[in-house]
């Protein structure tokens, strides 16, 4: 006859099927650690059991096994691989001796690089000196929605990291509209390439037009708000008190042609100009944000810019409709 329950048991029984309110794995996890083990664990063991877990740090060292340490040792003539399965070469010649000498050979030489290269180790999982801070990752990453914004991908498909779209040994800042969220397979393969179409945008965000008077706007005194690939000003012949224009720093005719990134930047200027407005002025009830592309649409600097129009009640006789003025007799419906 087995022993009756003990209070901790049915304690700890009651917390994990009746309590426990998962908004991730880690607090099972955790217990899971903890009850698998007489002694207490330190938070670092905990962090191996979660990362053990971790499908998305799984299939991101699956993908430097397979292109880059698999490929070295291989070539090397000391693994073979055959349908995704690594074997030593020879490994079946060894005795148990012999692999327990490897082994320590092999942690001698973990601990030694370990001792020269410090926190370095695993430099190649932090693309700054610095690392991005948690609620700056978080902004980018809510920005993105969760998404690589390369290839799409979710992050519950591929683990995301946060990249800067200016490589920080190209004079690239940390400020979070030089931030982009990328899948760690197209940030590996934005790193890795030689020669690829990124470099060359990396390269245009730098193209200003001699003759143009938004391009001259840096170190004019008008600029409002600026970041890494955007400025605000006053509109100089407003509509509306307030109106302002936002404007990327590249040189583009059309904004529809702006790479994501230079968007993101533009989209948080607006953001941030309708935030400063509404906090001076409380008649603002409303907005309108409008893009011109191209001649016949009404563009007269063709040097993309958005647009971003405080509206106020009674401001015009006939409001319905908005940007569907641009044809006027197209307004009313």
């Amino acid at each position: 006859m087995s022993p009756p329950p003990s209070s901790t048991y049915e304690r700890l029984r009651i917390f994990i099927a009746e309590r426990m309110r998962m908004s991730h794995v880690y607090q099972p996890l955790m217990l899971m650690e903890l009850l698998g083990r007489r002694s207490p664990a330190p938070a670092e063991d905990v962090a191996r059991r979660i990362l053990g877990e971790d499908v998305t740090q799984i299939d991101y060292y699956t993908e430097r096994v397979k292109r880059m340490v698999g490929k070295v040792l291989t070539g090397n003539g000391i693994t073979h691989c055959e349908r995704g399965l690594y074997s030593l070469v020879g490994g079946d010649e060894l005795s148990d001796v012999e692999r327990d000498l490897l082994l320590e050979l092999c942690r001698q030489r973990l601990d030694s690089f370990r001792e020269q290269r410090g926190d370095e180790a695993f430099a190649h999982r932090s693309r700054n000196r610095t690392p991005i801070s948690g609620s700056i990752k978080y902004r980018v990453l809510t920005r993105a929605r969760g998404r690589c914004e390369c290839c799409g991908a979710h992050e519950h498909q591929r683990a995301l990291e946060v990249d800067h779209v200016v490589p920080k040994n190209h004079g690239g800042s940390d400020d979070i509209s030089n931030l982009q969220a990328l899948c760690f397979r197209c940030n590996a393969g934005k790193r890795d390439t030689d020669s690829t179409d990124f470099r060359g945008v990396v390269a245009s965000y730098r193209y200003r037009e001699e003759a143009c008077v938004f391009c001259a706007l840096e170190g004019s005194g008008r600029v409002l708000l600026e970041n890494e690939l955007a400025v605000c000003i006053a509109d100089a012949y407003p509509v509306t008190p307030g109106h302002s224009l936002v404007i990327p720093r590249r040189h583009v005719a059309d904004g529809l042609e702006l790479h994501q990134p230079e968007w993101n930047a533009a989209v948080d200027l607006l953001k941030q100009r309708r935030e400063q407005l509404s906090n001076v002025d409380h008649s603002i009830t409303g907005w309108n944000v409008g893009l011109n592309s191209g001649e016949a649409a009404g563009q007269t600097v063709f040097h993309a810019h958005w647009h971003l129009i405080p509206r106020r009640q009674g401001d015009c006789a006939e409001p319905r409709g908005g940007v569907r003025g641009v044809i006027a007799e197209r307004k009313g419906y």
